[in-house]
């Protein structure tokens, strides 16, 4: 079973026992988070498509750790102005794993 998840403004492809990072929510190491704004529910050739959200489909999962991205740069340069700016940023995110999904 897969499902459709949104969180954070993104949208990710999930299955039970898979681990992947999300941005950063407001959740301690280790305790149990549920997602409820479902896009799309699929096992073999059902599925059960929201509008917009899957109603009473749920995610739970367990936070694993939270983390700091590698970090970016950002280099803006004007030609022939004698003007650049560089700029680092470090992504702050949360690592989840998914325990269970019930449509």
């Amino acid at each position: 079973m897969y499902a459709i998840i949104e969180t954070g403004g993104k949208q990710f492809r999930v299955e039970e026992g898979l681990e992947l990072n999300v941005q950063k929510m407001d959740a301690e190491a280790g305790t149990k988070v549920d997602l409820d704004k479902i896009l799309l529910i699929g096992q073999g050739e059902d599925v059960k498509i929201g509008a917009p959200y899957v109603e009473g489909a749920k995610v739970s999962c367990t936070v694993v750790e939270h983390g700091r991205d590698k970090k970016i740069v950002v280099f803006k340069k004007r030609r022939r102005k004698d003007s650049q700016t560089k700029q680092g940023h470090r992504q702050d995110y949360t690592r989840i794993k998914v325990e269970a999904i019930q449509a």
